[in-house]
């Protein structure tokens, strides 16, 4: 009846209406390109050798009805580099079912978790397969070296769980961690435990109330950390027609939960933390006293404000101190600039570090997620913060950072991401030396074309 009721009433929305997130510099696009002769400015990294990949929503069909962000076709982008020049450019549409129902390319083969396999939103290495990543349900996408979608992924058949966008690896243990939730089971979290070489080790049921969305985790030495949020299920936003169906929910209490990785379920440490919503953490890790520390980028509110896209107020970059004796997180500000995709030397993600990198966002409670900004690096350690401006009309999204070796120290190395030129519509692959942003990029590849805002990428090394 719910889905009926839903269907009839996205049928009577306006389809002319200008969504933020289809029009502009979202406006999808509509062709597989593969571009080999890229100029280039500057000088780029001579050791690298791999493709710089990133995901994001790209609808095949443009229906503004219930549509939001989250929800709209995958496409990977890709630029592959060896010798210090750009051997080509491809962006692929992610085959799934749900694409090939629209008239899009044929699915690709393998098992489905439930009637969904819309996958949009992170890519990368794991346990040797490059993967497109989602949250809340459906199985991932195994990738070919071109970015062509292979099949669907649930790790030798044994994943049965729902997986997540955002999966951590401890380097210590070569293990992922991952904390993931669906629609369909309200009452229950999971976390997922796989092994270096893709082997699932566990999917352990949490119990939590109101159907939360939890989008990321974050993993310590002897914790997996469970951000049970006031974003959860909303009836009424699927019966109205929406397609993404969660809702800001001041009801709900908001907690962070300290999982022991070697403990049981029930042993979880819950902390009453003030309402607030994260998507990112820069990382997680343990003190010497036990206690937790968290650097994320957080929101007052999230999905509070309308249907379309993430919207709700900004509160900046913040550390979170996780006190497991007292059950109490304490917030505190390193930088009330809006801000969002904070990324780091993942050697070091769930243990102390020192450098983390993050790009400004629009200041506005409602607007499309994008706007001209600046690229930041902030010294935990000292408090330093250097800044670089993309310039006018420039848009940078996430960076993502490259070590200059496997044994180089932390932040020595490079970091990368895609900017978008919102007056010729063209878009750059830049390149900068991690410890020197305010110097500018030391190489850029220029695309004739705008990649739409996305997600999440990665370095996916040869």
């Amino acid at each position: 009846m719910i889905n009926a009721s839903a269907s009839i009433n996205r049928r009577f929305k306006n389809p002319f209406r200008e969504h933020l997130f289809l029009s502009g510099i979202h406006a999808p696009m509509t062709e597989e390109l593969l571009l080999e002769a890229l100029p280039v400015t500057g000088e780029l990294p001579a050791t690298l050798a791999g493709t710089y990949a990133r995901i994001g929503p790209n609808p095949y069909k443009v229906d503004p009805r219930g549509h939001h962000w989250f929800v709209g076709d995958g496409m990977v982008h890709g630029i592959r580099i060896s010798n210090g020049q750009p051997q080509w450019y491809r962006n692929r549409f992610i085959k799934s079912q749900a694409l090939e129902r629209q008239g899009g390319p044929k699915a690709a083969c393998g098992p489905r978790r439930g009637g969904r396999d819309t996958v949009n939103t992170n890519v990368l290495k794991l346990a040797g397969k490059t993967l497109a990543l989602v949250e809340s349900g459906p199985f991932p996408f195994e990738l070919d070296e071109y970015l062509d979608t292979k099949e669907s992924a649930h790790f030798n058949g044994g994943l049965s769980a729902p997986f997540s966008a955002h999966p951590h690896e401890d380097p210590k243990t070569g293990e992922w961690h991952a904390v993931t939730y669906e629609p369909e089971s309200p009452n229950t979290v999971w976390h997922v435990a796989i092994s270096p070489d893709g082997q699932v080790l566990s999917e352990r049921k949490i119990p939590v109330q109101d159907g939360p969305s939890i989008h990321e985790c974050g993993i310590t030495d002897d914790y997996v950390i469970v951000f049970d949020l006031p974003v959860t299920f909303s009836l009424s936003a699927v019966a109205q027609g929406f397609n993404f169906p969660y809702r800001w929910n001041k009801e709900h209490t908001a907690r962070v939960g300290l999982l022991p990785r070697r403990g049981e379920v029930e042993d979880i440490i819950w902390c009453d933390v003030d309402p607030c919503y994260l998507f990112h953490v820069a990382n997680t890790f343990q003190n010497s006293d036990g206690s937790v520390t968290i650097d994320c980028c957080a929101y007052e509110t999230m999905f509070a404000h309308g249907p379309d896209g993430p919207n709700g107020d900004p509160c900046g970059f913040e550390r979170w101190h996780v006190d497991p004796a007292t059950k109490q997180v304490t917030r505190t500000t390193t930088d009330r600039a809006p801000q969002e995709f904070p990324r780091i030397d993942e050697r070091f993600f769930g243990q102390p570090y020192r450098h983390a990198w993050v790009v400004s966002q629009p200041g506005e409670t409602v607007s499309n997620f994008v706007a001209e900004n600046t690229l930041f690096h902030y010294d935990m350690e000292t408090g330093q913060k250097k800044t670089h401006h993309f310039g006018q009309g420039m848009v940078g999204g996430e960076f993502i950072f490259v070590p200059e070796s496997a044994t180089a120290e932390e932040a020595k190395g490079w970091l990368m991401g895609l900017v978008i030129n919102m007056e010729n519509d063209t878009t750059e692959l830049q390149f900068f030396d991690a410890l020197a942003i305010e110097r500018g990029p030391t190489g850029i590849i220029h695309l004739p074309h705008r990649v739409p805002p996305g997600f999440h990428g990665n370095w996916i090394p040869d």
